[in-house]
This record gives structure tokens, C-alpha cells and sequence, in this order.
């Protein structure tokens, strides 16, 4: 049987071990951030997210690319996604370190989109890599996007994807000149909140002791 026709619980077998990777990951991710926050240090992380592509984002993104959907689960690098957000650009470079430290996930590659970012000004810093889980049948290695970025280059991100989807890949070119021009906008945001980002820290600090208090 092909993938075009595998049933329904035939695909969520096949996807399952993309969800095991993706809660795994979000897990380790989020207990970075909670270990600094018990230290009452600065997380460079701020929240995780995670999903897995739906099947019918699959069977599309595999015929634009030309991919036999038989074949997409070993050989699309994104099925299983994890999104990193930070408060400042600085914290991206942070985690960045943070991921090539690990020695429980193998980088099959990554793309510096902050500083180089695309013609149409999405901005954020991706790794591919390879994480091992273990199932019932027995070790798997599988492939996981991670994006890392802002939360304002997420809020640009998120809009660029809904316009995309809206105009099918063909965003109008004047649309296209204002994402451009809100794409730079958004990284002057980030630029000018890093330039004050001890004040920020020492604000935040001080609200999260009064929160703390009223409790």
C-alpha cells in the first residue's frame, strides 16, 4: 500500500515517533530554562514550542519538492519541528551554544537567517538535527527542524506563513515591500531592546519578587 492510501492509524503509527521526539525535546528544552530560573539567572530561552507537521502538510510539501510520500518520513527534514523564542538576539547566539554543547543530538546542518537573513526579511536561526529515541522496536533516529528566533521575528514569521498560505506562495509584490520594510522594523525593535537589556533584566527581577510576594 502506497502513502497516499495508508489509513489513518497507519499514519499516526508512522508519525508517532516524531511526537516522541518532539515531547522529549521540549522536556529538555524547557528544563534549561527552568534550571536558570531556580538560579535567579537570565534564561536566554524564554518558551519552547513543538509540533509535527499535520499529514496533509506532508503529502503537499511532498509533491512541490517531488518526493514520493512513501518516502517523505526518511527524507523531509522538518516533520518534526521545535521553536525556540527569545527575548533578545543575543539570546539566540546563547542557545545556539547551548544545542551545539549537547552530546544527546547529532547537527546534521544549520542556517544563520539572523544575520543573513532572507530576500524576504524572515529572520531566525535553524539546526537540523538527528535525535535517537527509543521505541518498542527499538532505537530510532530521527530528523527535527529547530528554529530559533525573537519573539518579534516570530510575530513577523507567523504573518509572512498566514499571507503565504492566503496567496498560495504569491504574496503580492506591494504586500511583499511592507513585510520587507516590518521585517526590518521588527529587527530595530530587537536592536534597541538589546541596548537596554540590563534595564529590562533588573525590571523584570524586580517584578517577578513582587509577583512572588503577593502570591
Amino acid at each position: 500500500m502506497t502513502a497516499s492510501h495508508w489509513t489513518e492509524s497507519e499514519w499516526r503509527a508512522k508519525l508517532a515517533p516524531f511526537h516522541q521526539a518532539v515531547e522529549e525535546l521540549k522536556i529538555k528544552f524547557k528544563g534549561i530554562k527552568q534550571e536558570y530560573d531556580e538560579m535567579g539567572i537570565h534564561s536566554p530561552i524564554e518558551f519552547v514550542m513543538g509540533r509535527v507537521k499535520p499529514v496533509r502538510s506532508i503529502i503537499q510539501k511532498a509533491a512541490r519538492k517531488n518526493i514520493p510520500v512513501e518516502d517523505s518520513i526518511d527524507r523531509m527534514k522538518d516533520i518534526a519541528g521545535i521553536r525556540i523564542m527569545c527575548q533578545f538576539v543575543d539570546d539566540i547566539y546563547a542557545v545556539v551554544q547551548l544545542i551545539k554543547q549537547r552530546n544527546d543530538l547529532n547537527i546534521l546542518g544549520e542556517k544563520d537567517y539572523v544575520r543573513e537573513q532572507k530576500e524576504s526579511g524572515y529572520r531566525s536561526y535553524h539546526f537540523v538535527i538527528e535525535y535517537p529515541i527509543q521505541t518498542v522496536s527499538g532505537p530510532k533516529n530521527i530528523l527535527v527542524e529547530i528554529q530559533i528566533r525573537t519573539l518579534s521575528m516570530n510575530f513577523w514569521a507567523t504573518i509572512e506563513h498566514s499571507l503565504n498560505y492566503k496567496y498560495g506562495g504569491e504574496i503580492p509584490t506591494p504586500i511583499q515591500k511592507r513585510l520587507q520594510r516590518s521585517a526590518e522594523a521588527a529587527f530595530l525593535l530587537d536592536e534597541e531592546m538589546s541596548k537596554i537589556k540590563d534595564e529590562i533584566q533588573e525590571a523584570q527581577k524586580v517584578f517577578a519578587k513582587r509577583s512572588e510576594k503577593n502570591k
